[in-house]
């Protein structure tokens, strides 16, 4: 079976079952201040398990389009993806664990064809603590369905302990078997619903844990161990409880909330533990075989990022309330997916722009179930071209940076951080450019690097923008580069007199005093914006050096000399090596490339006291 027809046969099993099937919700989640993204099939479902009547009835059904942020990191593997397709069913008080357990085995048993030999589910253990009691209940149904076809299903606790037990039904605490958008029953805020769990696992084979060279060979195994052995194809939540300022109470109704991940139960039926052997992967997997010349056996990892992120990023820019790459919220995510799977594409050695190539693979998959994608076929090639040339730029200025380092000896851990801060040039990529060489570059040292950046970025309160900003939220540090530019401007079209008198920044507008005798003109303020406009598209490194004071001024560096500054201090340097147009003493943070500030516009010009003038200004949320 394929993707598809593992869709159709749950929506089509369902629908016999008096349910109505539903569209897939926006990935962009209306009106949900808790997550960027649509994670879950529950999460559009909150109002209506809570008692809402929903306008299709109290039994629903839906495959929907899924992303998760917090997994991109764990991207590599054989299992986890970014996106996904979550298939859910769901019950509004019409039906509980007697129906939802013996169809969810017929389902996995009957319609797809899971032997049920293989089939292994776990249970709430339950918590005294807070009221809630072991789930006794599911296990009796559980050990009912297995009966129906001739097999015991024992039930055993602390199988994390001492493993499987011969068992078939296993007991675990609520960091397993409980479920809500908020995770574990001690971090729900009041007013959440959740609800005890059990879930279905898939066994690909106990040789998988036997293998000598298998790290958990010598550890108890266990359905929820990381032997790779088992695979979770889904998870009925029985979803009855709401938290409040006492505790769990019982919802006004019981509800059943189901969701099993598309591509696991794929896997599951052809017995293999990679999801992206899967037919939805394989025609990605064979165009970047082709474009690197490289196999997936041999860098399997590098072409399970790409194939995932692409395809999320074509799912997010796609959907009916997309988002494009940028440095702020959903956007930073998909910029993220996209940057991550470029690089990967370096290291398999397509240089060429492949990132649309890809995403018109996507489309052609998922583009009969998922209109959307067909109806913005343009509009997602042509983002992604963007996105990549953008990014392209980034690598071969810091390529330039790396060769002159090279050529003076050695790469030090220091110098690894300005080519990452600086030119957003990878560590890994670094890395491997100077492995050719023989050399290898200090993690410790660049890790340290790193971290005092983050502490400088966070504390900003060296030299003129102490006190400034407000927070260090993207847009703040977004606003925050903007004022470079703008003090350089006014120099420029006002005089060499100009100097910062103060600033204060927030993440919605920057406001810039300054010693200035008379009111600025509206043709000197149009000046002024079209200085730094230009600025910004040329996209130019944001960078810093650190220096002495007296360097500083032999640099021809503006800000506040007569502060107590330490031995050194850092100069924001704004332009190209041969021509930076600004040059200004700072503790940051700021952007890595003025392409990413956006629109700079001056709302208004004022007095604020005798020859000091105040300019506010914003930035436009884009690029």
């Amino acid at each position: 079976m394929t993707v598809s027809d593992i869709r159709k046969a749950f929506l089509h099993f369902f629908r016999e079952k008096g349910h109505a099937i539903l569209p897939s919700a926006s990935l962009i989640p209306e009106n949900d201040p808790t997550t960027l993204f649509t994670g879950s099939g529950m999460q559009p479902m909150v109002p209506y398990l809570l008692g809402q009547t929903h306008p299709a009835g109290d039994r629903l059904a839906d495959a929907q389009k899924c992303f998760r942020a917090q997994d991109i990191d764990e991207i590599g593997d054989n299992r986890h993806t970014t996106f996904f397709e979550m298939l859910g069913n769901w019950s509004l008080g019409s039906y509980f664990k007697n129906e939802q357990i013996k169809w969810m085995f017929d389902f996995l048993t009957e319609t797809i064809g899971l032997d049920p030999n293989r089939l292994y589910v776990t249970v709430f253990r339950g918590n005294d603590a807070i009221g809630i009691p072991r789930d006794t209940d599911s296990v009796a149904l559980w050990q009912g369905v297995f009966g129906s076809v001739g097999m015991e299903a024992k039930d055993v606790d602390f199988a994390e302990r001492d493993g499987m037990q011969g068992g078939r039904i296993f007991y675990y605490d609520e960091q397993k078997n409980w479920w809500s958008r908020s995770g574990t029953p001690d971090k729900m805020p009041v007013g959440e619903p959740g609800g005890p769990d059990t879930e279905m696992f898939w066994d690909f084979g106990l040789e998988l844990t036997l293998h000598e060279d298998s790290p958990y060979r010598d550890e108890p195994c266990h359905v929820n161990c990381d032997c790779g052995r088992f695979m979770e194809i889904g998870n009925n939540v029985f979803m009855e409880y709401q938290k409040t300022k006492n505790g769990f109470e019982k919802l006004a109704q019981k509800n059943v909330d189901f969701g099993g991940g598309l591509e696991r139960l794929a896997a599951a039926k052809q017995n293999d533990p990679d999801v992206f052997h899967t037919d939805v992967f394989k025609p990605i997997i064979q165009l970047l075989e082709q474009l690197s010349g490289v196999t997936y056996k041999d860098q399997s990892r590098s072409f399970r990022i790409i194939a995932d992120h692409i395809r999320a990023a074509t799912f997010i820019i796609g959907d009916p309330r997309g988002v494009t790459p940028s440095n702020v919220g959903q956007g930073y995510l998909v910029r993220r997916l996209l940057r991550r799977a470029i690089r990967e594409g370096r290291r398999l050695g397509i240089m060429d722009p492949f990132t649309h190539q890809v995403a018109e693979v996507v489309i052609g998959e998922f583009g009969s179930a998922y209109s959307e994608l067909e109806e913005r076929f343009g509009s997602i090639v042509s983002e992604l071209k963007k996105e990549e040339e953008k990014f392209g730029k980034t690598l071969e200025k810091g390529i330039k940076e790396l060769e002159k380092m090279l050529k003076a000896g050695s790469i030090t851990g220091e110098q690894a951080f300005i080519l990452f801060s600086t030119y957003g040039f990878p560590l890994e990529l670094t890395e491997e450019i100077v492995k050719e060489k023989g050399m290898s570059v200090d993690h410790a040292v660049f890790e340290a690097e790193f971290r005092k950046h983050q502490d400088v970025s966070r504390t900003a309160s060296a030299g003129i923008f102490k006190g400034g900003l407000a927070d260090h939220s993207i847009e703040t540090t977004r606003l925050h580069t903007a004022t470079h530019l703008l003090h350089r401007a006014l120099k420029n079209v006002l005089g060499e007199h100009v100097e910062q008198r103060g600033s204060n920044i927030t993440p919605e507008r920057l406001r810039f005093d300054f010693s200035h005798p008379n009111k600025v003109t509206p043709q000197q303020i149009k000046q002024v914006e079209d200085i730094i406009n230009e600025v910004i598209k040329q996209d130019v490194p944001v960078r810093f050096e650190e220096m002495t004071v007296e360097e500083a001024k032999q640099r021809g560096a503006i800000g506040l000399f007569e502060e107590k500054y330490g031995e050194k201090i850092k100069v924001y340097f704004i332009g190209n090596d041969t021509s930076d147009f600004s040059k200004e003493i700072c503790g940051g943070p700021h952007v890595t490339h003025t392409g990413e500030l956006g629109l700079f516009k001056i709302q208004k010009e004022e007095a604020v006291s005798a020859g000091i003038r105040r300019i506010k200004a914003t930035l436009d949320k884009g690029e």
